[in-house]
């Protein structure tokens, strides 16, 4: 078995050696489930402090650590003491960092971009035909040509990587990334301030990096690898955002050096031995446990997929099984603390309750990671102000109530009290729309998310963000008129139709998903649980519920051969649906610390089962026959 001590000298002599500014080197570390990668992250960061950090603080640089979320930001900050050598932040903070303060070039990006998309929608005006998309597209462009025409006006622009951006100066998140990405790419000027100011770039969780900005990143090292030392984090089987790089690994220049860290501390023994099954058939990376790893425990349980069958209660009896496998009564009754994953997101938004909010917006590419992040724009808008107002309103925090208006509204802002001649008409004015608002609710009545749009939209409590702008302006359509034409159909903008289709919900279906992207929900994905970890872990596979066409448990475990696409795929060397299915796989039976129960519904035990000797990843015992709603069969 790996040293685990030598492992870690050796890791901190590559590391040490790279990060010499005399002679920099950049490399790629690969970093599998449990094996520290943070730690690893903040070893590096503390031996640059011991090096270099009075260098560093006389000469105002700093080292650039991008990491994937704010709780990350704030974990890595708290274990270096927050040393102010070091700036700590996510992918949209960094970029917004870097561009902030080039407003003229903003200016002209922005006029470049606008004027495309602005030729874009009158090209398909020309072209279209006079209704419901036709509407929306005029807004759209009317929207586009305010924007263009105001921005001589504007002095600087401003962005909130947290929030919604709504304000007439400012950038979205999209912008940000691609303004840094291109300024990055073809302005040498950049790439040099870049460097000065931040000669270590060290970028946690590396697959799931926004790709534009990732090449932008390798073009600065090319062009300045005797002065700029890059350092990616990562294990591209962990990949699962479709905004990262594909194929990261692959990309690295042969002159970066190569550590890596093959020791899992996190799962039992068993447990990493299932896992180094599960990805052997996409790399040669192979973890082993930690020395003092103890056993653990993996059951397969085969559910016969039948139309009814009750699936809580079948996931109540396997969590009872693994009481009596394990003997760990923490899987099941009063003391019952067990994490359910599900692998793809329509189970969890089924399960959870908000599925018709979240299936018209996952449908659209481009939305997916904003959405499983909570940053597509929009979403901040209803979930840091329209939810804790009804909230605050539900719970007569009158407090709470006035900050949040204070905070949002125009109706009270600084500038519309001071021109006001009636203060108190102004304040009035904005106690009328929370009423009107928090007045949906009456009579236990539940309004839909667009009804709570339109009651802010026409009080002007809130200012809607522009994407919400072209429903806002259709939702009063006469009633009873139709939208069904199939040429219309055919020319409607899929986004804001998305849009229509999420906003027609129940109020509460929003709060179930802020529950879910907040990790407050029950249940999980691989998303949500990236870098934590559980004692008992239960995955939930089942191709039905999911019904997506990106993943396939069938494929994987044999119960389907590979399509044509696949097939494809395949050969001109792209991802398959095989390959993302293994990831999820990997990522989530990898969170276990001490016994995973996975939990397959399928039409095709025998052949999962008889697919699963040959790959040899369960033992026979560990395999769970399920009919029906009982328990029929299996091992101990």
């Amino acid at each position: 078995m790996t040293d685990s001590v030598t492992q870690t000298k050796n890791l901190s002599t590559v590391m040490a050696n790279c990060l010499n500014l005399e002679d920099p080197k950049s490399f790629f570390l690969f970093a599998g489930a449990g094996s520290g990668k943070t730690r690893a992250l903040v070893e590096a960061m503390q031996m640059f402090r011991k090096k270099y950090g009075q260098e560093f603080r006389l000469s105002a640089r700093k080292v650039a650590v991008i990491t994937y979320t704010n709780a990350a930001c704030d974990e890595i900050k708290h274990r270096i003491n927050h040393d102010t050598i070091f700036t700590v932040s996510t992918i949209h903070s960094f970029a917004w960092e870097l561009i902030r303060t080039y407003h003229k070039d903003i200016r002209e990006w922005l006029s470049h971009n606008l004027k495309i998309e602005i030729d874009s929608l009158q090209e398909k005006q020309q072209k279209g035909r006079a209704g419901k998309a036709s509407a929306d597209r005029t807004v759209q462009i009317d929207q586009k040509q305010k924007r263009l025409y105001r921005l001589d006006t504007i002095k600087y622009f401003t962005y909130n990587p947290n929030g919604e951006n709504i304000g007439k100066n400012s950038l979205n998140h999209t912008e940000v990334i691609d303004i840094a990405a291109e300024f990055l790419t073809d302005k040498p000027l950049m790439q040099r301030i870049l460097i000065r100011k931040y000669p270590v770039l060290l970028i946690d969780e590396s697959q799931d990096t926004q790709k534009d900005l990732v090449d932008a990143f390798f073009t600065v090292q090319s062009a300045y690898s005797g002065e700029f030392c890059l350092a990616l984090f990562g294990d591209m089987m962990q990949r699962i955002y479709a905004d990262g790089k594909a194929s990261l690994e692959e990309a690295i220049p042969d002159t970066w050096e190569k550590p890596a860290i093959t020791i899992n501390y996190r799962c039992p023994k068993r447990i990493a031995k299932l896992i180094n099954k599960i990805r052997s058939d996409a790399d040669d990376h192979i973890q082993e446990p930690a020395d003092d790893a103890p056993e653990g425990f993996v059951r397969l349980f085969l559910v016969q997929n039948n139309d009814g069958i009750n699936k809580t209660t079948i996931e109540a009896e396997i969590a009872q099984k693994m009481v009596e496998i394990t003997s760990d009564d923490q899987w099941s009754g009063n003391n019952q603390e067990i994490k359910t994953l599900t692998l793809e997101h329509h189970m969890a938004a089924r399960r959870g309750g908000f599925n018709d909010f979240f299936e018209p917006l996952y449908q659209i590419s481009k939305f997916k990671t904003g959405l499983l992040d909570g940053t597509l724009s929009g979403i901040p808008f209803f979930s840091q102000q329209i939810l804790p107002l009804v909230k605050s309103l539900q719970a007569e925090n009158r407090f709470a109530v006035a900050r949040i208006v204070k905070k949002y509204s125009q109706l009270v802002s600084a500038d519309t009290l001071k021109t006001s001649e009636s203060s108190l008409d102004e304040i009035c004015k904005a106690d009328n729309a929370v009423k009107s608002l928090f007045s949906l609710w009456d009579g236990n009545s539940e309004p839909s998310l667009i009804d709570s749009l339109k009651a802010v939209a026409a009080s002007g409590l809130l200012v809607i963000p522009d994407v919400f702008a072209p429903i806002v302006s259709r939702v009063d359509l006469a009633e009873g008129e139709s939208d069904d034409d199939s040429a219309e159909a055919t020319d409607n903008n899929p986004d804001i139709d998305a849009w229509d289709n999420a906003l027609s919900v129940p109020f509460s279906q929003l709060e179930s998903y802020v529950q879910y992207i907040s990790d407050k929900s029950p249940f999980g994905t691989h998303q949500g649980i990236k870098g934590l970890q559980f004692p008992r872990v239960m995955v939930v596979l089942d191709d039905n519920e999911a019904r997506g066409f990106m993943f396939s448990y069938d494929k994987l475990l044999g119960a389907k051969a590979p399509t044509s696409t696949d097939q494809r795929n395949v050969q001109e060397g792209k991802e398959t649906s095989i390959d993302r299915t293994r990831c999820l796989f990997y990522v989530t039976c990898s969170r276990a610390q001490s016994s995973l129960a996975i939990v397959l519904y399928t039409n095709e035990k025998d052949k999962i089962r008889d697919h699963l000797q040959k790959l040899t990843w369960f033992d026979e015992d560990e395999i769970i026959d399920i009919g029906g709603d009982t328990l029929v069969s299996g091992g101990t």
